[in-house]
Formats: C-alpha cells, sequence, structure tokens
C-alpha cells in the first residue's frame, strides 16, 4: 500500500471533519456534570478521554477501545489483560472498532489469550499503534485485519527471550556444537516454536490470507529471527511493514483523525505517570487501570 500523501489524505472521508465552532474548545458544552462536583473532579481526566474516545468514533464509524501501557514502567501483557479487554468488548455494539495499543510487549501466552479473544469476538477489528506495540504487542496486531500508523509508530521484531536471552542464539549456539543446558535448550526450541506458529496462524487466517504458505512462512522468519533485525528493539515503522507485506495504513501527521488519535495517546501517556498507573483499559463507555507494585528495598543490617 502506498503511503497516503496529503492531498490523498485530504479526500480521505476520515478527514472531512467540520471546523469547531468559534470559541468552541475541547471539552465544550455549557451544561454541568450529571455526576456530584467532587466525584466528577477525581475523574475528570476519563471523562475528558472519553470525551475524546467518543469523537474518534464518530469520525470512523467503528468502535474504539484502549489498551494503553506506561512503556516507562514494568507493565507487561500478562494473564489479567483478558479480562478487562472482555469488558471493554462485552459493552461495545460496534459492528467493528479498532483497538489502540501501546507497549513494550510481554508474555507469549497472555498475548495468545488477548488475540484469541479478539478474534472469537467475532467482529472485525483494526489496530492503532499511534507510538509503539513492540515484541508480543506487535503479534497482537498481527491479529488485526490492518494496522493504523504514522510517523512516530512503531513496532518490532517478535523472536523471545528466556532470562534476557534471545532463544535464536540458545539455538545457534547448540547448533554450533557449543555446550547448553538440555533443559535451557528445550525451553527455547518450543519457544520459538511457539511464536512462529502463532505468528503464522495469525496471518495466515488475517491480513496475508490471499498470500501462500512460503510468503507468509517469510514474513515470520523475518519477525522472529535474527537474521534481518539485529535487535529486539530494532524499529519496524511504516515503510518497513509495508515492504513486509503486512496490511498497514498510514496517515500523515497533518491528518485531522490522526491528530485526535495521538491527543488522545498523550492524554492517556500523561494521566498514567501523573496517577502511577501502568496499564489502562478504556472504551467510550468503560475505564479499568492497574497500579502494580513495586519491588521493596532489602533491609539492611542494624
Amino acid at each position: 500500500m502506498p503511503m497516503v500523501s496529503k492531498s490523498d489524505a485530504a479526500k480521505s472521508p476520515e478527514s472531512q471533519i467540520p471546523k469547531p465552532k468559534s470559541g468552541e474548545t475541547f471539552p465544550r458544552g455549557q451544561g454541568l456534570p450529571t455526576q456530584t462536583p467532587l466525584f466528577w473532579v477525581g475523574q475528570k481526566d476519563r471523562y475528558l478521554r472519553q470525551l475524546l474516545i467518543k469523537d474518534i468514533e464518530a469520525i470512523t464509524g467503528r468502535g474504539l477501545i484502549v489498551y494503553f501501557s506506561d512503556c516507562d514502567t514494568t507493565a507487561k501483557i500478562d494473564g489479567l489483560d483478558v479480562q478487562y479487554l472482555t469488558e471493554l468488548l462485552d459493552r461495545s455494539d460496534a459492528r467493528e472498532y479498532d483497538i489502540l495499543l501501546e507497549t513494550n510487549g510481554g508474555f507469549t501466552d497472555a498475548a495468545e489469550n488477548v488475540v484469541s479473544t479478539l478474534k472469537l469476538w467475532g467482529k472485525p477489528f483494526r489496530a492503532i499503534v499511534p507510538l509503539r506495540a513492540k515484541s508480543n504487542g506487535t503479534l497482537i496486531a498481527l491479529a488485526a485485519q490492518s494496522i493504523l500508523m504514522g510517523a512516530t509508530s512503531e513496532l518490532g521484531p517478535i523472536d523471545p527471550s528466556i532470562n534476557n536471552m534471545p532463544c535464536t542464539f540458545i539455538e545457534n549456539i547448540a547448533a554450533a556444537g557449543q555446550p547448553v543446558d538440555p533443559m535451557l535448550l528445550q525451553f527455547a526450541q518450543h519457544a520459538n516454536k511457539q511464536t512462529r506458529d502463532l505468528a503464522y496462524r495469525l496471518l495466515e487466517s488475517g491480513m496475508l490470507a490471499a498470500k501462500d504458505k512460503s510468503e507468509i512462512e517469510d514474513v515470520v522468519n523475518k519477525l522472529a529471527s535474527r537474521d534481518v533485525y539485529h535487535s529486539h528493539g530494532s524499529v519496524i515503522d511504516y515503510s518497513e511493514a509495508h515492504s513486509l507485506g503486512l496490511a498497514v495504513e498510514f496517515l500523515g501527521p497533518d491528518d485531522e483523525l490522526w491528530k485526535r488519535l495521538w491527543l488522545l495517546r498523550c492524554m492517556f501517556a500523561f494521566d498514567a505517570k501523573t496517577t502511577s498507573v501502568q496499564k489502562i483499559f478504556e472504551s467510550a463507555n468503560t475505564s479499568n487501570s492497574l497500579t502494580y507494585p513495586t519491588a521493596q528495598p532489602a533491609p539492611t543490617a542494624p
């Protein structure tokens, strides 16, 4: 898919957004909140975010759910995520929806549970990545029909690690005849197989359904090894994702929809930091946030 130019973006239905009336800003309206003042003030951040979510839904004609992790913390995709995402999906009557993702990745079992839930919900969905969906966050994005990206967006390799050691390195060391703990090697082999099999199934049944087996395997090999991307943190931007053959859409920084998506992402990032929240799951009518306990320093000897 070619990169959308400013002139092309201007013709897009999603870019034909009425300009606000003179003097009207976000938020707007003169009516008082229906909630009590103290309650509203305590929840105002999410009310403002949810107002913007509704605006974005009005533009796209799709539901919008958000899975946001503060990537400057240790927050990972884990076993708790699916129940919060299910709440968002359960309270949405949209026929198709977008999921805005921001995460550094996490546990493969948990990511597999998330994509299983998203797909079994039976509604087409698109992934939106304003900033980053790395590692198993990329794996979740691969489950979508397409991925919406901008100039700041990045995906990443999906190769698994054990104790911060890439599984492909462990297998390569063993293949070179160097001694490797047999149990560690078996863990590495199974982790690699799990990731590759999952990525292949998602692409085959989704955005690469029209491709043949060898083409899909080539994409999986590039994403799940260090042959092409030599670091787990390598940046896969829109152009790179497009060259891989992924179904990606691009919106430029001047696009009216993208401006709102970026504003929403900035609101989540700022609010998470100021409230010490590490994860937020949110839609236009539902919101949950998670804060994980920090490790306490070991007591010192008297």
